[in-house]
């Protein structure tokens, strides 16, 4: 077992890597996904969220042993690139990894567990959630933030953005779910506007979404913006409908 630690947490070590190592039995489970699994563990006055990362199909274990870095690897990485570049994201602690001499076995991301007070999908999912419109408006002024430091988030969606309330209607706003991401320099137009087309299919929400891009993005129009993320929005909905029904055909039988 290869454990890599953050140096604030470096005399935790032995502690960390005993609630991987006992993974399995222990812990208290937070998300008990299909392909992946949470669960929380207590370490002194702080809650370690600990994520195993499902084991990998065969060719990708023998990729993530020699071309490729892991999800807990990456997710570890970008997370200390967030933190240099001023985004939000729970504080990275640790990475761990199992494999053999030839393949990648499992692997664990541990980050700090936040307590939040939403996500951005209950903008998405509850008709009129309180202050609405202003947490709205701060979360594309932090998408912006992203785009300006050349950060392409590709899991840019509902679930993945965690948020805070603070006093005098101010919000902070933390990343999560962090293995797929690019820097770039720069990021484009077109760049910009399909990143922001996972998180809601509602045209509404676009078009406030637009409007408040359009005041700090001086580039294009109000009108060019709400255009070209509509567009993109609409298209992935499209096709992630198409995907569902497919499924359906191809599974008819269950």
């Amino acid at each position: 077992m290869y454990l890599v630690v953050n140096p604030r947490f470096e005399a935790k070590k032995p502690e960390i890597s005993g609630f991987i190592e006992n993974f399995d039995q222990s812990g208290k489970m937070f998300v008990d996904g299909k392909r992946n699994k949470i669960k929380l563990f207590e370490l002194s006055d702080t809650t370690l969220n600990i994520k195993s990362f499902k084991v990998p199909n065969f060719i990708n274990r023998i990729a993530y042993k020699f071309f490729r870095k892991s999800k807990a690897h990456r997710s570890y990485e970008f997370a200390m690139r967030l933190l240099e570049n001023g985004i939000g994201t729970p504080e990275p602690i640790a990475y761990s990894e199992s494999s053999s001499w030839w393949s990648m076995g499992r692997s664990f991301y541990v980050s700090e567990q936040l307590s939040v007070d939403l996500t951005y999908r209950e903008l998405v999912e509850i008709p009129n959630y309180p202050d609405a419109e202003n947490i709205l408006r701060q979360f594309v002024r932090f998408t912006f933030l992203l785009h300006e430091k050349g950060i392409e988030f590709l899991d840019h969606s509902p679930g993945n953005t965690l948020i805070k309330k603070r006093e005098g209607g101010l919000y902070d706003f933390y990343l999560v779910d962090l293995n797929r991401m690019n820097f770039h320099a720069s990021l484009d137009f077109e760049t910009r506007m399909k990143n922001m087309s996972h998180l809601t299919p509602q045209k509404k929400m676009v078009e406030l979404m637009s409007q408040e891009y359009a005041l700090l993005y001086s580039k294009k129009t109000e009108v060019e913006i709400a255009e070209r993320m509509w567009f993109y929005t609409d298209d992935f909905q499209r096709k992630f409908h198409q995907k569902i029904r497919l499924k359906k055909k191809l599974k008819f039988w269950k």
